[in-house]
């Protein structure tokens, strides 16, 4: 196995966690398919690369600032299974509408004043990733 390859693939995990698919796409231009697949294989049995110590990862790092859509998202952009990206959302136990309004919080200074300003504001929160039901009821409540 390539010596260099191992030391790229311990640098990245040393910075943050990776997905396998994430790091072999890191890896490829640098060793052949049959190494990288072996090393990734040797670095999940040593438990140094997880899928779902990586989702865990996103999930903790954006629950703050995204709504569940944007990080089911990310972790799909990341090659993170399907069911690893459910159960990491699902053990983040966060409240949406909870999340949504320190989201908003944090941006806007008032309510909504008129449809216009409704628009951009629930846009906002849609492009975070929070669902339309949970925007319409943080929005409503708002309003005086």
């Amino acid at each position: 196995m390539n010596a260099d390859l191992k030391q790229r693939a311990l640098r990245a995990l040393a910075r943050r966690e990776h997905s396998r698919a994430e790091l072999e796409q890191k890896l490829a231009p640098h060793g052949t398919a049959e190494d990288i697949a072996a090393l990734l294989t040797e670095l999940q049995r040593s438990s140094l690369l997880c899928d779902a110590r990586c989702a865990e990862s996103v999930v903790r790092a954006g629950a703050s600032r995204y709504g569940p859509a944007r990080l089911r998202h990310s972790l799909r952009a990341k090659g993170i299974a399907p069911e690893l990206i459910e159960s990491a959302l699902a053990a983040a136990e966060t409240d949406e509408l909870a999340q949504a309004r320190m989201v908003w919080q944090r941006k806007f200074a008032s309510a909504p004043s008129d449809r216009g300003e409704y628009a951009r504001q629930a846009r906002f929160l849609q492009g975070r990733g929070f669902s339309v039901a949970t925007i319409r009821r943080l929005l409503k409540a708002a309003q005086p």
